[in-house]
């Protein structure tokens, strides 16, 4: 019985990915011609991630939003223990943002392209330099006042804590001097643990620390910096067992 309902959900799942990166595939596109900027072709891609929470049943809640400033540029700094990371932080952060994206999704039949449309930045995660540079050029297409997410751990956690921060996000927050917004997601390894296709309903918290400011940092100081995120990052991180 067990196995029964395994294989349900994660057909259930599947199907409903399917379902809506076909029904929105059209709409993306078109909001990427309507809008040079992205930002509607972004916020149509909310949708997609609001239908995949409600068909799992999966509640996520937000402290901390007031801390955001509207216009303002960020880097945002979160980690990383779920794919459900994602719909959770895109539907609950509420400001325009892009993602720094493994190339390999734009391999993803249509989908990969509608995250292309909406000016997300690829790279080339085995390249350091080059991924710099498609970095720099990424953020130089975006609108004003749009922030650039990154997972700081680069990959997902198996076991909820923190693994070892990359660089590049701090790289950027130092060379544009964007403050960086650190966000801790909790229980999203409990939906869906990493290495499975089986979600599991419940609560999702997204929790937003307070703003760095990075203009008083040198690239000599980066280490005291990620050193700083991280601190914050991990006050607000609950690991729990394995699901």
């Amino acid at each position: 019985m067990k196995s029964i309902i395994r294989y349900a959900k994660i057909f259930w799942i599947l199907f409903w990915a399917g379902i809506m990166t076909v029904a929105l595939f059209i709409p993306v596109l078109l909001a990427s011609v309507l809008s040079s900027t992205g930002n509607l072709a972004f916020s149509i891609s909310k949708v997609w991630a609001r239908v995949m929470l409600l068909v799992t049943a999966v509640r996520v809640d937000i402290r901390g939003k007031e801390r955001t400033k509207e216009g303002q540029s960020y880097v945002i700094i979160s980690n990383h223990q779920s794919q459900f990371d994602i719909l959770a932080i895109v539907t609950a952060l509420g400001i325009q943002y892009r993602w720094i994206i493994k190339q390999e999704l734009l391999k993803i039949p249509l989908w990969g392209y509608a995250l292309y449309a909406s000016r997300n930045i690829f790279i080339d995660r085995s390249n350091p330099e080059s991924a710099r540079e498609s970095i720099r050029k990424g953020l130089d297409r975006l609108p004003a006042g749009t922030s650039v997410m990154f997972f700081a751990e680069g990959t997902r956690s198996p076991d909820g804590r923190l693994r070892e921060f990359k660089k590049g996000g701090f790289f950027v927050a130092l060379e544009r001097n964007y403050p960086i917004l650190p966000v801790t997601v909790n229980g999203s390894r409990k939906v869906l643990p990493k290495g499975s296709a089986e979600f599991h309903p419940g609560r999702i918290s997204v929790i937003v620390g307070e703003p760095i400011d990075t203009r008083n940092y040198t690239r000599a100081m980066m280490g005291e910096l990620m050193a700083k995120t991280r601190s914050v990052i991990e006050s607000n991180l609950v690991v729990e067992p394995n699901p």
